[in-house]
């Protein structure tokens, strides 16, 4: 068996739902799993289900180059000139309980700045600035960062979920 379980589905809930069904199916265990994707506006959702592996759906990273660092860089080209930079990052967590599955969303809002700040955090978070922040999630310690993002966001309504005795 291959270590990874492909994320080819079109959007966020498909992927992250087959992942855990897939675990599911395999090992007869409860279980959740989750996709994010970062969603701009001026490009119609764009990078989306697709923001892990942007630029190289069009070959556009250069040799020695971090996926990270070239999805960034496409990310920012396409930008380019662009007023309206808003953008959020969308988390979908689904869960599969006693065969029966549920699906739980983390947004945060922000928009793409145009230059790179900040060694924290991963992927996108060097050009994302939370709404109500000055600083990149790049800028925040990952504690911080916690407190607001799109994946605490979607765990908390999971663990609401649980919490609440669902079907346990």
């Amino acid at each position: 068996m291959e270590d990874d379980i492909p994320e080819d589905h079109d959007t966020l809930e498909a992927n992250a739902l087959f992942k855990a069904k897939f675990i599911y199916r395999k090992f007869g265990v409860d279980c959740f799993a989750d996709d994010t994707g970062l969603e701009v506006q001026a490009l119609n959702g764009a990078p989306g289900v697709y923001s892990a592996r942007y630029a190289s759906l069009t070959d556009e990273v250069n040799r020695g180059e971090s996926i990270s660092s070239a999805n960034i860089r496409k990310l920012l080209n396409m930008l380019d000139g662009q007023a309206d930079r808003r953008a959020r990052f969308r988390t979908i967590i689904a869960l599969v309980q006693k065969g029966e599955h549920h699906l739980f969303e983390g947004i945060v809002s922000g928009h793409i700045i145009e230059e790179l700040k900040g060694k924290e955090g991963f992927g996108y978070d060097p050009v994302f600035c939370p709404e109500g922040s000055t600083r990149t999630f790049a800028e925040m310690d990952l504690k911080e960062k916690n407190l607001i993002s799109h994946r605490a966001r979607a765990i908390q309504k999971l663990s609401e979920f649980l919490l609440q005795g669902s079907l346990y």
